[in-house]
C-alpha cells in the first residue's frame, strides 16, 4: 500500500470547508492562509511522518497546483507531488513539456491527476463550455497526445478537440509520471481503462465501491491493460472511538445551516456523477449528531454537507481506522490519499498512529 496526504491550497483550519471554490467558506475555517511557509510545513510533516506523496486540488479558489508544487519540490527531499490539472485548459503538448521539466528539476517526483471538472458554472467562468461527456472525450484525446509525447514519440494527432503535427519533446523524461483520474461515470471509466495508471475513487461503502472496481478492471482488461486503484478519503483518528466521534460531533457543530444549504445548492447544479453519489450518502441534512450519518462501520458522510468532492471520513480509534483501510485494500485498493483538519497536525497524527499499524514504516528524518 502507498499513502499520500493532502495540501490545503485553499486554506486550512480546524473546521471542514469547501476545498476549491472561492465562495462558501466560514472565515474561521480558513484561519491558516495557504502561504508558502504553511504549505511547506504540511509537506514536510507529510514527508517525515511516512507519506509518499501529497495531492493538490485544482479550482477557482485554490492556489495554482503547478506553481505550488514546483516551489515545494525545492523544499522537500523525497516527497512526490500529485498535481491536479484540468485537460483542455492547456494544450497536451505544453503539459508534457511542463511534466518533463518538473521531473528533471524534482528528481522524478511528479504524479499527474487529471480532473475534468464537475461544476458547469465554474467551468464557464474559466471559459470552458463543454458538457460532461464532451469533457471526458477531450480528456481522452489529451491523454493520448500527452502519453505519446512523454514516451518520446513523434506525435501526429487529429481529433475533435486537439490537432498536433510533429509534436513531441526534445528531451523526454527519464521516468514517465503516472497518470491518475477519478470519475464515476461511464465516460470516465472508459478513459481510465485506456489511458490511466491509477483510478481514484471517493470513499463509498465497501460493497458499493467494489462493484465499480470490478467494472473498471473488466474495461481495462478488454483493452489489454491492468490498473492500480486509489481511495481518496478523510480520517478522524483518535486514541479511542469515543474521542474520534466527539471530534466528528465538533466538526459537525461548526457547519452552520446556512453553509450547508449553500453547499447543497451548489452541488445540485453540478453534472458530476461522483458528486451526486457523494450527496446521496447524506441527503443534504445534518441529522442528529455525527453518528446519525455513519453509513458503514466507521464511515462518516458528514464531511460532504459542506465540502465538495471527497465527502466521507473514516472515524474511530487508530486501530479501527487501520482495520477499515485494510478492508478497502482487500478489495484491491493499492493507494490511499488521506487528509484531516488541520492538515498539519493530522499529518503527524495519522503518520505516527495509523500508518505503522498498516506496515507503513515511518521515514522521519
Amino acid at each position: 500500500m502507498q499513502f499520500s496526504w493532502f495540501l490545503p491550497t485553499r486554506g486550512d483550519g480546524r473546521a471542514v470547508n469547501p476545498v476549491t471554490t472561492a465562495r462558501g467558506s466560514d472565515a474561521a475555517a480558513l484561519s491558516r492562509r495557504p502561504t508558502l511557509e504553511y504549505l511547506t510545513s504540511v509537506a514536510r510533516a507529510a514527508e517525515q511522518s511516512g507519506f509518499e506523496a501529497v495531492l493538490t486540488p485544482v479550482g477557482s479558489g485554490c492556489e495554482d497546483p503547478w506553481v505550488v508544487c514546483g516551489a515545494l519540490a525545492a523544499l522537500t527531499d523525497r516527497l512526490h507531488f500529485l498535481v491536479a490539472f484540468r485537460p483542455g485548459f492547456t494544450l497536451p503538448t505544453l503539459a508534457a513539456q511542463q511534466a518533463a521539466t518538473f521531473q528533471r528539476l524534482s528528481g522524478n517526483r511528479l504524479r499527474l491527476n487529471v480532473v475534468t471538472g464537475g461544476d458547469p458554472v465554474e467551468q464557464r467562468a474559466y471559459g470552458d463550455f463543454l458538457d460532461h461527456d464532451a469533457r471526458y472525450a477531450r480528456a481522452g484525446e489529451f491523454l493520448e497526445v500527452l502519453r505519446g509525447c512523454l514516451a518520446g514519440r513523434s506525435v501526429d494527432f487529429a481529433g475533435e478537440h486537439f490537432r498536433v503535427e510533429g509534436g513531441g519533446l526534445a528531451e523526454p523524461p527519464a521516468v514517465v509520471p503516472p497518470v491518475y483520474l477519478g470519475g464515476a461515470s461511464a465516460p470516465a471509466e472508459d478513459v481510465t481503462a485506456r489511458f490511466v495508471d491509477t483510478y481514484l475513487t471517493w470513499g463509498e461503502p465497501p460493497a458499493q465501491v467494489a462493484v465499480r472496481l470490478d467494472r473498471v478492471r473488466e474495461k481495462a482488461a478488454a483493452v489489454g491493460r491492468a490498473l492500480r486503484f486509489g481511495l481518496r478519503i478523510h480520517v478522524v483518528s483518535r486514541d479511542t472511538p469515543e474521542e474520534a466521534w466527539a471530534e466528528a460531533d465538533r466538526m459537525l457543530a461548526q457547519m452552520s445551516p446556512a453553509a450547508i444549504a449553500a453547499a447543497q445548492q451548489r452541488f445540485a447544479r453540478m453534472d458530476s456523477v461522483g458528486q451526486a453519489r457523494m450527496t446521496a450518502l447524506h441527503g443534504g441534512t445534518a441529522g442528529e449528531g455525527a453518528r446519525s450519518l455513519e453509513i458503514a462501520p466507521n464511515l462518516w458522510a458528514g464531511i460532504g454537507l459542506v465540502r465538495e468532492g471527497a465527502a466521507t471520513a473514516l472515524v474511530g480509534s487508530h486501530e479501527q481506522v487501520a482495520e477499515r483501510i485494510a478492508e478497502y485494500a482487500a478489495l484491491g485498493f493499492d493507494e490511499f490519499v488521506l487528509s484531516g483538519w488541520p492538515h498539519l497536525e493530522e499529518a503527524w497524527r495519522v503518520g505516527e498512529e495509523v500508518l505503522p499499524l498498516l506496515g507503513a514504516a515511518s521515514r522521519a528524518a
